[in-house]
């Protein structure tokens, strides 16, 4: 006798759906995907998962953590048609891999801090990928910039290359400012590109040296920014004036107003 609709979880109703799309009777569109075709669609549904945590919109949140499992369920199942590995699968290895990197958990292991399990994860991994293995040699590519930045900074620091003070990381900071002046000034473009490059990559290791993640930090920033210069086009509109023909000490003082009534 086939399951009601009640006795199927919801995963496996997913997964029924996803195998249904996929099928012949399917829809022309979900059968022509590949892992290639929905690389961008991941990437989208990530970011828009993070803006809901950001803003702190449950709602929102739900929905796009579906739009994830959708994807996830669409590549094991393009996997499956193609005897590679299924849902199943997938899951096994989180479960497994879960297990074997918690043994402070799930074993004899102690670990009294989140630096310690950070330190075991990352020497398991190690012993994992063989002792000829990098520290650095997993760093995922399609990441953002700032966010592998940081990340390659962790790891680094995890086998003990790392600076001991805070105040050496500030000095680092303060010495590629330094560099970025010498190269405006000798005005060669390749070397100013290369010293700003240089000067991101050290306020990256401040900001992980600090516990702030870079990713989320700029992206506040950027936030803040966006918002204020549009609370100055709106005074700006406000009093029949047009934007581009303010001078720009009449628009630092509209930009000062909008800090000054945020309390900053």
């Amino acid at each position: 006798m086939e399951q009601s609709t009640e006795e199927v979880s919801a995963i496996d109703r997913l997964r029924g759906i996803v195998a249904k799309l996929r099928s012949p009777e399917g829809c022309p569109w979900d059968r022509e995907q590949t892992h290639a075709t929905l690389r961008a669609a991941l990437l989208e549904e990530c970011h828009e998962a993070i803006e809901a945590i950001q803003t702190g919109d449950d709602v929102n949140l739900r929905e796009e953590l579906g739009d994830l499992l959708l994807l996830v369920t669409m590549h094991a199942q393009i996997a499956a048609e193609r005897g590679a590995f299924a849902m199943d699968d997938i899951a096994d290895t989180v479960c497994e891999k879960l297990v074997r990197r918690h043994p402070h958990v799930f074993g004899e292991a102690t670990a009294t801090d989140t630096n310690a399990v950070l330190a075991q994860w990352d020497a398991i991994k190690r012993q994992e990928r063989g002792p000829e293995t990098s520290a650095l040699g997993h760093l995922p590519k399609a990441h953002p910039a700032l966010m592998r930045a940081q990340l390659a900074t962790q790891r680094a620091a995890t086998v003990g290359f790392d600076w001991e003070a805070l105040g050496d990381v500030f000095s680092k900071v303060d010495e590629e400012i330094a560099e970025v002046r010498d190269a405006i000034a000798r005005q060669n473009a390749a070397d100013i590109e290369d010293e700003l490059g240089d000067l991101l990559f050290a306020t990256v290791n401040l900001a992980r040296k600090l516990g702030v993640d870079s990713e989320t930090a700029l992206s506040a920033a950027t936030a803040k920014f966006v918002s204020r210069f549009q609370a100055v086009e709106e005074s700006v509109r406000a009093d029949g004036l047009q934007f581009e023909e303010q001078s720009l000490d009449a628009l630092n003082q509209r930009w000062a107003k909008v800090k000054s009534a945020e309390g900053r």
